[in-house]
């Protein structure tokens, strides 16, 4: 995805923060024993969250280890993972790969390109693996590459094919009893990511010409707290089906995440939007 689903480490426990970094290399291990190097540099903070929040939903057991990695060699790090740890590296790469195809369609972008070429096979060896998961990012990016060359759709309707698409990433196991809940929950996740990409990218959007959902508003006096208001709902939403799993395993992890680091970058954004209003 984008990365904005990360944690607010200021008010995180440094126990909870090192075991959010377990999680967080594990899929790092995850990448690099699957995909080698090229899987690790899509590392996705995003599938992070997913990784911790299956893991504490079914309660699975894991491995950890101390390893060293190309970017600690004289340090061992703490490395969490599992078999959902592999699902979620496999949801990371089809999601980088299918970003990289849209970035081709938008402007022909030389990086989506090259993406494209490293990563297209291990994407279709995923794409057979889970093809309930892979039509909907397929769906999600074409239909979304349509809104976008016909430069309409509101926001609504733009955010939701984001969401349909992390709703069935959310659900691993299709028959589980808490599939609806997690699929709702994914939805709303999503939404709130591609909302918070489009305002993020707003002022270059602006500057090229492309389209982006936030663009009819943009002019308006109560503008930020639109934006704002926006996002608040769609992650109010999530946090209320996130509330309905019995999770107890890494739950104040998941809560920073939920409840304050997504907000982070969002907060970045706008301190870079004042700066430039003052300039």
């Amino acid at each position: 995805m984008f990365g904005y689903v990360t944690i607010n480490q200021e008010e995180l426990k440094i126990r909870d923060f090192k075991r959010y970094r377990g999680f967080y290399c594990g899929l790092c291990h995850s990448l690099k024993m699957r995909y080698g190097i090229r899987g690790q540099a899509i590392l996705p903070n995003d599938m992070t969250f997913l990784d911790i929040l299956l893991n504490a939903l079914y309660e699975a057991p894991v491995t950890e280890i101390e390893s060293n990695c190309i970017l600690h060699p004289f340090r061992k790090q703490l490395m969490i993972f599992n078999d959902i740890t592999d699902y979620t590296a496999d949801m990371g790469l089809l999601l980088a790969y299918y970003k990289c195809l849209d970035d081709v369609s938008d402007d022909g972008s030389a990086r989506g390109k090259a993406g494209v070429r490293l990563l297209k096979k291990h994407a279709e060896v995923i794409m057979d693996r889970y093809p309930r998961q892979a039509e909907a990012v397929r769906t999600y990016i074409e239909k979304l590459s349509s809104f976008e060359k016909r430069k309409d759709g509101s926001l609504d309707e733009v955010a939701g094919l984001s969401g349909d698409a992390l709703g069935e990433i959310f659900v691993m196991k299709e028959d589980d009893i808490w599939a609806d809940v997690l699929r709702k929950m994914g939805f709303y996740m999503g939404k709130f990511v591609y909302l918070m990409d489009a305002f993020d990218d707003l002022p270059e959007d602006e500057k090229k010409g492309l389209y982006n959902p936030w663009t009819p508003y943009r002019d308006r006096r109560d503008f930020d707290a639109l934006v704002e208001n926006t996002l608040t709902m769609m992650m109010a939403d999530c946090a209320k089906e996130f509330e309905k799993l019995p999770i107890v395993q890494d739950v104040d992890i998941l809560r920073n995440i939920i409840y304050s680091g997504v907000w982070v970058k969002y907060r970045g954004i706008l301190k870079k939007r004042n700066e430039d209003r003052a300039e």
